[in-house]
């Protein structure tokens, strides 16, 4: 049988070492398929605990900036420069509808008293200020509107005469976000 010719001698019968080597074993499938194997579930106590207390530091952490009236942590409902200046108008005066759960309380102590006469009074006392109220609201809603065309034009977000209204009726620390401006400062 022919032989084939060999290849000259002087080529190097291994590749050079440039640094490529891994210099240890393959893992076999089972060490890679043990390495890789994790709970689905971690069933831990300190693991749920751990989550438990991150999901209660980022809770704290947006509600807190929510009340500081931070964009990033506000609802859709607040975000936005228009909105912000609604919230500084409303939060600049003094509103009827602030006074109105200190007046409904009024009207329970009221219908403690056995006075037939002094009850009647009282609640209709209660549907009028009640009423009073709604027209501070319309008032409030006509006059945001009236003002937010003047400064933006026709650019105006929709609901602003509803978001001022809604505002009003909150008592002043129970505001999210928290007032930003002081009474009497209002926007310009």
């Amino acid at each position: 049988m022919a032989q084939t010719p060999s290849a000259p001698n002087d080529a190097p019968s291994e590749a050079p070492s440039s640094g490529s080597a891994k210099g240890r074993p393959t893992p076999t499938r089972a060490e890679q398929e043990a390495a890789r194997k994790r709970p689905l579930v971690p069933d831990t106590k300190e693991a749920k605990a751990r989550a438990k207390a991150d999901l209660a530091q980022q809770r704290d952490k947006a509600r807190a900036g929510m009340a500081a009236g931070d964009e990033r942590y506000l609802t859709a409902r607040d975000k936005g420069p228009q909105r912000r200046w609604v919230r500084d108008y409303v939060d600049a005066g003094w509103h009827l509808g602030e006074a109105v759960m200190p007046a409904m309380v009024l009207v329970i102590v009221m219908t403690f008293i056995p006075n037939p006469v002094l009850q009647t009074y009282s609640f209709l006392g209660l549907w009028l200020f009640i009423f009073l109220v709604i027209g501070d609201m319309i008032w409030t809603s006509f006059r945001v509107k009236r003002a937010a065309r003047a400064k933006w034009g026709d650019k105006t977000e929709k609901g602003l005469g509803w978001y001022a209204a809604m505002r009003s009726i909150q008592m002043r620390f129970l505001r999210l976000p928290k007032p930003q401006v002081a009474r009497g400062g209002h926007p310009k």
